[in-house]
């Protein structure tokens, strides 16, 4: 918990801690599907990246994503999801 007493989730790219609200959710969800939740508030398995290009890179890179997602990879699904988290940072 912060000063604050708000949750604290752990960056799957850099390993740091941050407040939740801080962060990028992504989610996969029961079929399967791997997606940015910009609310934090969709349905699935949770992971967090902090808001930085080279924290997102860093987790798709060392296939951390993947494992806390417990989700599959591929070069396509890779390319995909990095062009949403990309699209979502830039806004």
């Amino acid at each position: 918990m912060t000063a604050r007493g708000g949750p604290e989730r752990t960056c799957v790219g850099c390993r740091g801690k941050a407040p939740k609200g801080s962060l990028l959710r992504l989610v996969r969800s029961a079929d399967g599907s791997v997606d940015v939740d910009p609310l934090g508030t969709a349905p699935g398995r949770g992971a967090y990246v902090h808001r930085d290009p080279r924290c997102a890179g860093a987790a798709l890179g060392k296939d951390a994503l993947w494992r806390a997602l417990r989700a599959r990879s591929g070069q396509r699904r890779a390319a995909r999801l990095r062009a949403d988290i990309e699209g979502e940072l830039s806004k």
